[in-house]
């Protein structure tokens, strides 16, 4: 069955209502009848029923828009007087870093058509158009910061070399035959934070981003197809890609393009919604991360559907400073080796990836393995000292100037709390001396780089949500022999192919990349992946910067966190981007369009690491009063 043919049988109902509206009853205009159809074979169709066409088209459009398809948004006030704290990073080198190509094709289209499609609705007046999809207003709405020097592109984002199809086939303009250029996500987006407060705008480096991914791609996949559907909304399109003068052979081809990324949005949306049952609703600033790069892996780019499993365990976007120098990373202290992480996270936003064309260049992808190298020494800098403490990206330090003071005599109470309480797993403060004495700094290895060693504690005995845990450990992957991957458990299996691809590009380089360098940008670590039923622990510099808390977002705020369960929100909302620096959080009230946080569903679960008096699971210390609490959530601040 051809392509079109595939999409007018069924892969969207709309195709299908769209081609009956527009008979206009058949006998009084038999030639309207066929005009979808003959238009999606690049035929040009010239009638007196074109505008009933067209009108026809909206208003099924519409109803499809509302009734399936509406992608509500926040509305915010415009960001403006944004200021950037002092992390220990030039104004040059957190530009790099939040525009640097990591080989990433995030959206299935290539950045020339990102910029030349409107958004996901209509205009009450159906001819005229709505905005730019890539209006940094509109991505604003969707969690993406727009305060950058890249004025045509939010935090986060970043052009790359030429987009290809999944087929391998360059993706080209039909017009003038160039190559379209790839456009992908970075680490930047997801881990770059922002709150505001009384209408200024902190952008936290390293911190933990309010964005929201599925809103992204659903809102790119309408809008899609509104082009195809539409006819003045397809024209402006075209002008935009092929210029103004373009002829009907080029439009044609275009139309096309269009029906092939449109058919590559129903097939995956088909697999997410086979396994809805399995997932549960991310929201903003969460992602089931791990999962969703086994499907890009595993499903999509080894064309396995079996592979493919739901979002069950979404996480809050972890801080990024200092983990660099810990021995293991994940919240589950899963991954070693920060080449084997760095390129995972590469492949599971889009990188392109050959893992079916065997014959012909297997591991081959457009993943940019040097430029994550680079990436991972701005973050971390040089090994860490009781001298010079960390001197990659730092902690944010709370501004005083922004947010109101810190009461120091609460402080000094909420210190000794700390130590008696927190300071056994969490560890003393970065900035002392006790800090890097501690005999977690493991002895340094062959390169004379020390780690930190990431303790665990066991699922039961924290007793937080165990389903990211759980998830990881339990999961299995179908794979065929060619890839000589000696497993099938996830973790060890995504290990293995994430350094075959590596491996890969090393050995393409001219002349081939050394053992010693290898072993450098490998990050003198090995290829271990575990998947222990455990969550990992981490010093709490800067985590004043990072809400909500807990590794899957279940406490809005650390005043929460400090208190029993019973007393933590059962359900929230978040999106809202104002900080509560009483309680240090984001405000959690009511936000149109924003995401109904509910803690009593599988994987949102906000219990464990409680300090309370009862003897049963998750409990970490006794209970606090609510001064105690106050003065603890004051000392916080300091760290």
């Amino acid at each position: 069955m051809g392509r079109r043919a595939l999409i007018l049988s069924g892969t969207s109902e709309i195709w299908q209502l769209i081609i009956a509206r527009n008979t206009c009853e058949t006998r009084r205009a038999p030639r309207l009848a066929a005009y979808w159809v003959r238009d999606m074979r690049g035929r040009t169709i010239v009638t007196m029923c074109t505008v009933a066409a067209a009108v026809a088209g909206a208003a099924v459009a519409a109803k499809y828009w509302y009734d399936d398809h509406h992608v509500e948004l926040p509305e915010y006030e415009a960001t403006t007087n944004v200021i950037w704290l002092d992390q220990n990073w030039t104004k040059q080198q957190r530009e790099w870093f939040y525009h640097a190509d990591q080989g990433t094709r995030t959206f299935d289209i290539p950045y020339e058509w990102f910029l030349a499609l409107e958004q996901p609705s209509i205009s009450p007046l159906i001819f005229r158009a709505v905005g730019l999809f890539s209006n940094l207003d509109y991505l604003d709405r969707l969690g993406f910061i727009p305060a950058s020097i890249d004025a045509g592109l939010p935090i986060g984002f970043a052009r790359g070399g030429p987009m290809a199809w999944r087929s391998g086939s360059p993706w080209q303009n039909p017009r003038t035959k160039q190559d379209m250029t790839g456009l992908g996500l970075t680490c930047a987006a997801c881990h770059t934070g922002r709150l505001t407060y009384r209408g200024r705008t902190v952008v936290i480096d390293g911190g933990t981003a309010l964005t929201n991914f599925a809103k992204l791609k659903r809102g790119l996949g309408i809008s899609l197809i509104f082009t195809r559907l539409l006819p003045f909304r397809f024209d402006r399109f075209a002008d935009r890609i092929l210029g103004p003068d373009a002829s009907g052979d080029d439009k044609a081809a275009l139309k096309a393009q269009l029906d092939d990324a449109i058919e590559a949005y129903f097939a995956l949306k088909a697999r997410e919604d086979s396994v809805a049952s399995q997932s549960i609703e991310e929201g903003y600033g969460r992602l089931d991360a791990l999962n969703r790069i086994g499907n890009t892996v595993f499903a999509t780019d080894l064309d396995e559907p079996k592979n493919y499993v739901g979002h069950s365990a979404p996480v809050h976007f972890g801080r990024m400073w200092d983990a660099q120098w810990f021995d293991y990373v994940q919240y589950n202290g899963s991954i070693e080796r920060p080449m084997v992480r760095n390129a995972g996270e590469a492949l599971g936003v889009g990188a392109m990836l050959n893992l079916t064309r065997r014959e012909i260049d297997l591991f081959a992808s457009s993943v940019q393995v040097k430029t994550l190298d680079e990436i991972e020494k701005l973050i971390a800098g040089n090994q860490p000292n009781g001298k010079d403490g960390f001197s990659g990206l730092k902690s944010p330090e709370w501004p005083k100037d922004i947010l109101p003071p810190i009461n120091q005599a609460l402080a000094a109470k909420g210190a000794e709390l700390y130590s008696q309480h927190c300071q056994r797993c969490h560890l003393p403060p970065v900035s002392t001396k006790a800090f890097f004495e501690s005999t977690r700094w493991l002895p340094a290895n062959a390169a004379g780089e020390r780690y930190l060693e990431a303790r665990l504690i066991d699922i039961k005995r924290i007793g937080t949500d165990p389903a990211y845990a759980e998830s990881m450990a339990a999961r299995q992957v179908s794979l065929p022999s060619y890839l000589n991957i000696s497993t099938n458990q996830y973790g060890p299996a995504l290990g293995q192919l994430v350094e075959k691809v590596v491996n890969y590009w090393y050995d393409q380089q001219q002349p081939p990349i050394s053992e010693a360098d290898r072993q450098r940008m490998n990050g003198n670590r090995d290829n271990g992946i575990r998947s222990p039923l455990a969550y990992k622990v981490r010093p709490l510099n800067g985590v004043w910067a990072t809400p909500p808390y807990l590794h899957n977002g279940s406490v809005p705020n650390i005043y929460a966190l400090l208190s029993p369960v019973a007393e933590r929100p059962k359900t929230f909302h978040l999106g809202n981007r104002e900080y509560d620096p009483v309680n240090v959080g984001y405000r959690f009230d009511k936000l149109a369009g924003g995401f109904l946080f509910d803690t009593s569903l599988p994987g949102n679960k906000n219990t464990g690491h409680e300090f309370s008096d009862e003897a049963k699971d998750g409990v970490i210390g006794p209970k606090l009063s609510p001064d105690e609490r106050r003065a603890l959530v004051e000392y916080i601040k300091t760290l």
